[in-house]
């Protein structure tokens, strides 16, 4: 599933969300500089922001799609594995991962970033939890559970808090911090935000999600045909609630 997002990068771009700003204003506030390292940057997104508020990014990506289209965008972006990229002695003020450590082994990845962080330097690792209205939850939920029941996915999880499905992978992340050594005591930061969403723009990004990146042309269109008459059905356009999830640590050492 790793490699199936750059199939349509394009859309993967224009499509998915961005990170609130609130974040990335914390994650470099509390950083020493302005070096930052994107691990899975995709197609620049997160980078981009980060540029946005001062930082200087290079982006690690292993698929070349998703790294061709965050170099149009502006971003230096190296392909390969975080566990096997090479940093040739550069050095950090930041490591941030947007919707990417979870690909990730979470001790290596983390003893990895040790490596490259300047001491008081800053992992962060972050996702953006969804949560449906209600009624519109409902209606996507049953049609996902109709179309694909067999997926390896719990489409329930849908009508449940915004973050609740993100707590195994917020666990991991920490435990492999302390696991591998190197940083304090790994925190975890919430940031809530809302964003209006047409039928359009919603049915935009279904393709770009790990849970039908893989599905057959007519299984998408089943599942694009009964998610937009769910969104229909209940005006047309919704609100989501978003919360952003961070696990984060700081590098030991003197600043």
């Amino acid at each position: 599933m790793a490699e199936s997002f750059g199939s349509d990068a394009e859309r993967y771009d224009r499509a998915r969300p961005r990170y609130p700003q609130a974040m990335v204003d914390r994650i470099v506030a509390a950083s020493p500089g302005p070096d930052v390292l994107d691990v899975g940057c995709g197609t620049g997104i997160a980078a981009r922001q980060f540029q946005a508020a001062g930082c200087r990014t290079l982006g690690v990506e292993p698929d070349a799609r998703m790294a061709d289209v965050a170099r149009q965008l502006g971003s230096e972006v190296g392909v390969a594995t975080f566990e096997d990229w090479d940093p040739a002695g550069r050095e950090f003020d930041a490591v941030v991962a947007g919707q990417a450590w979870h690909w990730i082994d979470p001790v290596a990845g983390a003893a990895k970033a040790a490596r490259v962080l300047r001491p008081g330097g800053r992992l962060a690792a972050f996702w953006n939890a969804f949560q449906f209205p209600p009624d519109v939850a409902e209606g996507v939920a049953a049609v996902c559970q109709r179309v694909i029941p067999d997926a390896p996915f719990d489409f329930r999880a849908m009508t449940k808090g915004a973050s609740d499905g993100h707590q195994v992978l917020l666990a991991r992340a920490a435990d492999g911090i302390r696991d591998a050594g190197g940083f304090g005591e790994p925190e975890r930061w919430r940031f809530d935000w809302e964003w209006t969403y047409t039928r359009a723009a919603w049915l935009d990004q279904i393709p770009t999600q790990g849970a039908f990146t893989q599905l057959p042309p007519d299984k998408l269109a089943e599942v694009l045909e009964g998610v937009g008459a769910a969104i229909d059905a209940t005006g047309g356009g919704f609100t989501m609630r978003y919360a952003t999830v961070v696990v984060t640590a700081a590098r030991s050492g003197a600043a």
